[in-house]
């Protein structure tokens, strides 16, 4: 594996004074993950250099050249065996993504780093196509952008997510595909032939319709009225779509979580899922350092409601448990979220299939990158 970069801690699991709140970034916490082979600490005494390290970190883009891109899992927590993301990290922000302890494994903090330095795939088209013409591949469909959105900032200017996705149309191999994205209306093109083709389902990520919740929870990401937009235009266009309300955290956005399926429903969604808010490894003390920055007043109140759903912990890793919780406020959550879909006719028999039968490997010069 080769890098190259292109452009330009606190002490594990606790809060920092000068983790002041940076506008545009989900967490200024640069805490240090669990694998660190390097710690930088910073003079507690002098906030002053403490502020100059954060005040206005830059977007850092490495290009990997990957060993492999098609990834397999078996949990039964999943509704796909086999993932592709083309990047590591994300510029969005969210500060509860559950993919920010991956970060760790590259010696770079699951906070700031997560979303200040990424990773890019470059050579992902060409493996996708290598590995979907191997003689020992079975299609199903396959989850693209999973881990980190597929359709962050900075793919407006790789392209990486619009190459894989027409290789799979040349192939007839079926995506289903998740973002928060605007960003995904310039594949309208590809989108709208695949979904012909019963190629493509596509999920929004809808967390909330406030939009002072989104600035500090999910800083660079869409509002919930444009995403809103974006599924209406999506199905004008003939494309499947379902919506994931993820996560759901309690006394800070589950008060919306009728109002969320009603606006979905309306703008033509299929169908709608929701998951509980996950806390995996340094994801805990950096949500933990963003309650108490930003709601104080009812951070405890927060994560003791889910200790609760979580058997006594911020997080239980237990299949069958981790996507929902468990517990008195757990169910009652869930009985609220099937009685909205239930109500306004979201359930998952609205979505059609994903359809394999078609798949094949068209021949070596094929005009598919045309389309760039």
């Amino acid at each position: 594996m080769s890098t190259s970069f292109i452009n330009n801690s606190d002490q594990k699991g606790e809060k920092s004074p000068f983790n002041h709140p940076i506008k545009g970034r989900g967490t200024a916490n640069n805490m240090a993950g669990r694998f660190a082979i390097t710690l930088v600490e910073v003079d507690e005494n002098d906030e002053a250099i403490a502020l100059l390290e954060t005040s206005s970190p830059k977007t850092e883009v490495r290009h990997e050249r990957a060993k492999s891109i098609i990834s397999r899992n078996s949990s039964p927590d999943i509704p796909f065996r086999m993932s592709v993301n083309p990047y590591k990290g994300c510029e969005h922000g969210c500060v509860y993504c559950f993919a920010r302890p991956t970060h760790a494994y590259l010696d770079l903090s699951p906070g700031l780093d997560f979303e200040t330095k990424l990773v890019a795939k470059t050579n992902a088209p060409f493996l996708f196509e290598e590995e979907l013409a191997h003689p020992n591949y079975r299609c199903e469909p396959i989850a693209l952008g999973i881990n980190t959105d597929a359709y962050q900032p900075i793919e407006k200017l790789l392209k990486i997510t619009r190459q894989l996705l027409a290789i799979a149309l040349a192939h007839h191999q079926p995506i289903s595909l998740i973002t928060k994205s605007t960003l995904i209306l310039r594949d309208l093109d590809l989108l709208t032939q695949m979904a012909e083709k019963k190629l493509i389902h596509v999920a929004i990520s809808v967390t909330t319709l406030n939009n002072d919740l989104k600035r500090i929870l999910e800083p660079r990401t869409a509002s919930g009225k444009t995403r809103l937009q974006v599924i209406k235009t999506l199905r004008e266009a003939g494309i499947p779509v379902s919506v994931l309300v993820a996560p759901v955290i309690p006394f800070i956005n589950d008060n919306e979580l009728e109002e969320i399926v009603a606006a979905c429903a309306e703008v033509g969604a299929q169908s709608i899922n929701y998951i509980m808010l996950r806390l995996p490894h340094e994801v805990a003390p950096l949500f933990s350092d963003w309650l108490h920055q930003h709601y104080p007043e009812r951070a405890e109140h927060v994560l003791q409601r889910i200790m609760d759903m979580r058997d006594g912990k911020l997080y239980n890793s237990q299949f069958g448990k981790r996507m929902t919780g468990e517990g008195i406020f757990a169910d009652l959550i869930n009985q609220r979220f099937h009685v909205a879909r239930r109500k306004y006719g979201l359930d998952d028999n609205r979505l059609s299939y994903l359809d394999c039968r078609h798949f094949a490997v068209p021949p070596k010069e094929g005009d598919q990158m045309a389309l760039f």
